[in-house]
């Protein structure tokens, strides 16, 4: 029996129709990673699930439930149903044990000790048990967020869904919330978790949704959806997942804005942090100290770089407009070898446009 069902379900606003006609089975123990470009619905679909937003047609049923039913307490569904939010959603007026205190003394009717026992356990599950008399303001992105799991899982729920829980943190703090949903999926809770981290969906769920055009466009293991997409958005949006891909065509472009999407694509793979600052030096000691300092205008510069996770290497390529000109033997020579540290491999070649490749 499905612990979840979810039929032709359909999400309507003034403006715009995010879920067309969504269908799914969730099982007891299910891991799925719910991915897709920005737009798909795949938050509007959660936020259905748990009922926050209430839906245009369809059906939703949570454990035999019928959540759609006008008779259904939905306030006793989702003490079954945990819902973890990008912003942390944390009193702020509350010390932090208190703040996942309080909903299982209000609910579940746990005594004070007994809520205060079990608050300091999930605390020390997620590796904050220290922080339990700070407020929220003493902690920072990575660790409030962790709070809003511990305090999710308080209610002991049977699923738990997770909407794009690590967008709004900094690089450095995504690898500590993913590490605690690493060992929730490890234990066995039933998650749906939307996310832009493929690396975790790839690693961790044992389903992935791939929501598109308001459907569930693909779905199967990580390794079908990953490796072997079988529709073309789906393929798609994959190559682009993989692939960082900019073109330059003025010496004016907005080096902060490419480096700080660089920065981005490298933290969505989950890329080591020592590959990504690799990558921007050779962006910037090669392609702008090198490259554009003796380019002509007009011109087109390409700068591709792509990771592959199973060998833990990024590679680079770099082609440009122009006469033969080979930035790894010419031009400034402090660039180039700040560029080259702890590379693997470095190539050129010119065929009727200048070529360079790099593998980190």
């Amino acid at each position: 029996m499905s612990l979840l069902t979810v039929r032709h379900l359909r999400k309507v606003f003034p403006n715009a129709v995010p879920l067309q006609d969504i269908n799914a089975e969730v099982s007891k123990g299910d891991v799925i990673s719910i991915i897709g470009p920005s737009g798909t619905g795949k938050s509007t679909f959660l936020r259905c699930i748990n009922r926050l937003e209430t839906p245009t047609s369809g059906e939703i049923e949570f454990e035999g439930t019928n959540l759609l039913d006008p008779k259904t307490d939905i306030s006793a569904v989702r003490q079954k149903m945990g819902m973890v939010f990008q912003s942390f959603n944390l009193f702020s007026n509350l010390m932090i044990v208190e703040n996942i205190m309080q909903a299982p003394m209000d609910l579940l009717g746990r005594s004070k000790q007994e809520a205060y026992d079990e608050a300091i356990r999930l605390l020390s599950t997620v590796g904050l048990a220290d922080k339990a008399l700070n407020f929220p303001d003493e902690l920072s992105g990575g660790q409030k967020q962790r709070v809003a799991i511990a305090r999710a899982l308080a209610m002991h729920p049977d699923l738990l869904l997770f909407d794009e829980p690590t967008s709004a943190l900094d690089p450095t703090m995504v690898g500590e919330v993913l590490g605690v949903m690493k060992n929730l999926a490890s234990e066995g809770l039933t998650m749906m978790v939307v996310t832009h981290e493929m690396k975790f969906a790839h690693d961790v769920s044992n389903r992935v949704f791939y929501m598109d055009q308001g459907l569930i466009y693909e779905e199967g293991t990580p390794e079908q959806v990953f490796e072997h997409p079988q529709k073309d958005r789906t393929r798609r949006f994959i190559r682009r997942l993989k692939v960082f891909e900019r073109e330059i065509t003025s010496r004016t472009f907005d080096f902060i804005g490419l480096n700080t999407e660089l920065e981005e694509f490298g933290r969505k793979q989950l890329i080591p942090q020592r590959k990504i600052l690799k990558l921007q030096q050779i962006f910037e000691e090669i392609c702008v100290t090198e490259i554009l300092a003796r380019i002509r205008e007009p011109f087109t510069m390409r700068f591709t770089a792509e990771y592959a996770d199973q060998e833990d290497t990024c590679s680079v390529t770099i082609t440009f407009d122009g006469p033969q000109y080979n930035p790894l033997s010419e031009g400034d020579e402090i660039a180039r070898k700040i560029a080259l540290a702890n590379t693997r491999r470095a190539e050129y070649q010119y065929r009727e446009q200048n070529e360079v490749q790099i593998q980190i």
